[in-house]
């Protein structure tokens, strides 16, 4: 959904709430001209709102402000698995996705998402240490404490902490399209983009020594993604066989290698066609899909539309954007 009016974001800061998972969005999404977002921090009544790890937010809005919202995030909070937070809050949120709004729950914000029944018979992810108590407490909730994020439509969930910033990246790439996103996670100092369905950090008893190795391996792939890459090839990168290449890479992203180029692939044409006039064929030799036809077909069957058309919406999008 390409950005042709400025969109307003809360963020629901309940008592308890983490500060990192409070900053996250806050930072994300704050108001500069390169940004067609408004947001506006709250609580269930302005003023002071006691918080964890020793600190507490004092916020100018109260709970009217989730009426005004495009996006409501919740961050996460302390002893999520004792009480539900108050009827008043669990209303207002029901009734801002009643009238249209996204709920984007960060980490543990996910019990107070889940209290509203709104997850009920959807997939959500939390912190992975919190997993076990959210399904316990709700037991309608599919969760998946394997994955960085869920994407349900007009409810989202991730999991602890920094995935925060994956989801608040997942969720500009939809609104703005991926040189956007890129942008953004330069700015953050981040990586640009990690699939929901990579896994969540899981205490390992043996240190896992190729992360660091296989992530110079990504990159090397990205800045070549108009030559042949092959598991071969990756493997030889990363100086391992490629049976323990394709092992380690499902568990680190989420994807097969070859799925994962596929995807930088079409992100890289993605980014294309929003910030050049390249032709169609140009941009398909230029990512590494060969030609115009093979382009479409992976652009139809991964985003569900074609490269002229993504191309129109963006730059619509741009345009309004500039025109604010």
């Amino acid at each position: 959904m390409p950005a042709s009016h400025l969109h307003h974001v809360a963020v629901l800061v309940l008592e308890g709430a983490k500060p990192l998972d409070v900053g996250i969005p806050a930072q994300v999404f704050t108001t500069r001209a390169s940004m067609p977002y408004e947001v506006r921090v709250c609580g269930a009544a302005p003023g002071l709102v006691a918080g964890g790890d020793g600190l507490s937010y004092h916020v100018a809005h109260g709970l009217d402000t989730l009426a005004w919202a495009d996006i409501v995030f919740i961050p996460g909070y302390r002893f999520p698995d004792r009480d539900d937070p108050r009827q008043e809050i669990i209303d207002a949120l029901i009734a801002a996705h009643e009238r249209g709004a996204r709920l984007a729950a960060i980490s543990t914000g996910a019990f107070a998402l889940a209290a509203t029944g709104l997850l009920d018979g959807r997939r959500a992810t939390t912190h992975w240490h919190y997993a076990r108590a959210l399904a316990a407490k709700h037991p309608l909730v599919r969760v998946d404490e394997n994955v960085l994020f869920v994407d349900e439509g007009s409810v989202l969930t991730s999991a602890g902490a920094a995935s925060g910033i994956d989801l608040c990246l997942h969720i500009l790439r939809a609104d703005l399209g991926v040189a956007a996103s890129n942008h953004a996670a330069r700015r953050l100092v981040a990586a640009p983009y990690r699939s929901g369905g990579q896994a969540q950090y899981v205490p390992r008893r043996v240190p896992e020594p190729l992360g660091e190795r296989f992530a110079a391996t990504r990159e090397w792939a990205l800045r070549r993604l108009g030559e042949p890459l092959t598991l071969k090839a990756l493997a030889r990168h990363a100086a391992v066989s490629p049976r323990t290449f394709s092992r380690r890479f499902v568990e680190d992203t989420g994807y097969t290698p070859m799925q994962w180029v596929m995807r930088a692939r079409v992100d890289a044409a993605r980014e294309l066609l929003e910030r050049s006039e390249r032709s169609i064929e140009q941009i398909a030799t230029d990512v590494g899909l060969g030609t115009g036809t093979n382009l479409r077909l992976h652009f139809q069957s991964t985003l569900g539309t074609t490269p002229t058309a993504y191309r129109r919406t963006f730059a619509q999008g741009a345009q309004g954007e500039q025109g604010e």
